[in-house]
């Protein structure tokens, strides 16, 4: 797959701008980047209720207006030195905002999220990364917070566990890891997998990758020794697959994924 068609989940956030900067360092010369705006209708007190006097229902109706105009303000700030000319695109978008953001990057090749969302206050705007990636059959690249290195190339990593998700993740991200050059297939601990690490090793070799094995240590466990691989090496990229159990066990206990997408310091391409 080549990257020519990115999509870029805007919400406004200093973390969507991030996400928007690195989408266009990623262009380069030749893709489009399309920012997508999605927001809900949805109201804690339904404003076109009979009972809501015309001059409230106004007065909602204008500061929500004002919010979306403030984020698209922000947007043509950010855009400025890109230089990608008619390559960069805005829309908004109505609904629900996983869904809506899942439905549309169906048609693209990558959808480019902020990390964190703890900054954005408004509902009605705020991104779920992890959902979007089980919802949307399309890779996922989280870029944390004030990140601006563009998309370097010089290490990435791919945390494998011989599942199918980490499958679909190693094939989502070949063009990236074929750009980055160098890359380290992380297993943990000595587990047997259902797939030898080895197939994996060749497969990258055969795409012109220098690869090489790297295990970690099953403690403290295996989000934080990810997170602790990557402080230390500080890759440019890590590529893994999502959660393969529950969304409501991910959410009520915490699971790698999770906690990876809250504490990463490298860009993350999450597939499912």
């Amino acid at each position: 797959m080549t990257i020519r068609n990115i999509m870029v989940a805007f919400n406004g956030s200093e973390s969507a701008v991030s996400a928007l900067k690195y989408a266009a360092k990623m262009a380069g010369d030749s893709a489009h980047v399309t920012a997508v705006l999605a927001y809900s209708t949805h109201e804690v007190v339904n404003s076109r209720a009979p009972w809501v006097p015309a001059k409230a229902r106004e007065i909602i109706e204008q500061a929500n207006a004002d919010i979306l105009s403030e984020i698209e303000a922000r947007f043509e700030t950010a855009k400025e030195g890109f230089g990608l000319g008619g390559r960069l695109h805005f829309r908004r978008q109505t609904g629900r905002v996983d869904a809506v953001l899942a439905e549309y990057a169906r048609g693209f090749d990558l959808l480019v999220i902020g990390q964190d969302q703890s900054e954005v206050v408004d509902e009605h705007v705020t991104i779920h990364p992890d959902r979007i990636a089980l919802m949307s059959g399309r890779p996922v690249l989280i870029v944390p917070k004030g990140h601006d290195r563009g998309g370097c190339r010089t290490h990435a990593v791919v945390a494998w566990e011989g599942t199918r998700a980490s499958a679909r993740a190693l094939s989502d991200g070949l063009d990236l890891l074929e750009a980055q050059g160098r890359v380290t297939v992380l297993t943990l601990g000595e587990t047997e997998l259902a797939r030898p690490v080895d197939e994996v090793l060749d497969h990258l070799h055969r795409h012109g990758i220098d690869a090489s094995h790297g295990t970690l240590l099953t403690s403290p466990g295996p989000a934080r020794a990810l997170l602790a691989y990557c402080t230390e090496k500080d890759p440019c990229l890590l590529v893994m697959g999502a959660h393969e159990h529950s969304k409501f066990r991910e959410d009520f206990l915490g699971g790698v994924t999770t906690r990876v997408l809250r504490n990463t310091t490298v860009p993350v391409l999450l597939s499912h």
